[in-house]
């Protein structure tokens, strides 16, 4: 069984301490949900809680966005204004890295996700939180792609534009120093 990732009591802390002042700052994102209930949750969960201070160590400003009402998961996503920083330029997933022969991204969105025990965002999901507020209006998002299209070598994306919000598609192998990847982390 491989060994799961925590937290110092310091860093638990401190991270709560942020994604506290966060959602506290941004209500309307999560309309009729209170703070003591979400901290309950994380600290029953510590590997969730690495996770989340994966998705805030680069750049993603997770906040809660909603709840699931079948299984009372509470659900983190990034929020950052742009597409996480530290997470761009970088391709679809594992095999779209392994498939380029020359100039090579860093990494793939889907390869990085799963280090840091997050999910890819739906498009559903993408649409959704471009209901929370405008998201990615200089930078895109690659978001999770249904099989099918992948086999045939490509992949989605999202980004905000002229007060709309757009899925596109692109080559999986594709990277661009504007996109990067959002991911949702339920607790």
């Amino acid at each position: 069984m491989p060994h799961q990732k925590l937290l110092s009591a310091q860093d638990t802390e401190s991270l709560l301490n942020i994604l506290k002042a966060r959602f506290l700052k941004n209500t309307k994102r999560h309309p009729d949900t209170e703070w003591g209930q979400i901290e309950e949750k994380l600290l029953a969960n510590p590997a969730k809680l690495w996770s989340l201070s994966q998705m805030e160590n680069t750049g993603g400003e997770p906040d809660v966005i909603g709840q699931d009402l079948q299984t009372h998961e509470y659900i983190f996503c990034d929020c950052s204004a742009e597409s996480p920083k530290e997470r761009r330029s970088i391709c679809y997933d594992p095999e779209a890295l392994q498939s380029r022969k020359e100039n090579k991204p860093w990494h793939s969105a889907a390869g990085m996700a799963s280090e840091m025990g997050i999910e890819l965002m739906t498009e559903e999901e993408y649409h959704t939180l471009q209901l929370r507020g405008p998201f990615d209006l200089k930078t895109s998002s690659w978001l999770k792609t249904a099989p099918g299209l992948r086999k045939l070598g490509g992949a989605i994306f999202g980004d905000h534009r002229y007060s709309r919000t757009f899925i596109y598609h692109n080559g999986a192998e594709s990277y661009y120093a504007a996109r990067g990847f959002r991911g949702i982390l339920r607790v």
